[in-house]
């Protein structure tokens, strides 16, 4: 038996917009279910807001995202998550990375550290913190 664990992102009526961005930036598939399409449609105005979204891409990437419903609390919050997306070649990493920061704020320029041969880390334009790194072995010494 195996088990994964998917991000789940929350916003209000951003979500089919942050769904495509991650699209265009990872590739893949865009599934999504609005409100409307759920018959669960308590304000029409929200009937295509996104009630379940994912996108899947055959690097493995996978994230999900739904619109709070407004009779709901939101708040986008401050550091409450931060999304690490990881992989072992530099070429691949720095491509994700300049198609993420489109729209974002750098927080940690995209560079070697001390721990990795690149880390970085920005707010995309959706409000989510991603830390981006190359993998390498921990050494502990």
């Amino acid at each position: 038996m195996s088990v994964n664990v998917v991000t789940h992102l929350n916003f209000r009526g951003d979500a089919r917009a942050a769904l495509a961005f991650y699209q265009s930036v990872f590739g893949g598939d865009v599934a999504v279910v609005t409100y409307g399409d759920a018959g669960d449609v308590r304000e029409t105005s929200a009937a295509d807001q996104v009630m379940w979204g994912q996108v899947t891409a055959g690097s493995g990437f996978r994230v999900m995202a739904y619109d709070v419903p407004s009779h709901q609390p939101w708040d986008r919050g401050e550091n409450a998550f931060f999304v690490s997306l990881r992989g072992g070649a530099a070429e691949e990493i720095s491509a994700y990375w300049e198609k993420l920061s489109d729209g974002a704020t750098v927080l940690q320029p995209l560079g070697p550290a001390q721990w990795a041969p690149l880390y970085g880390m920005l707010k995309d334009r959706f409000g989510v913190t991603w830390v981006v790194d190359v993998v390498s072995e921990y050494d502990a010494s």
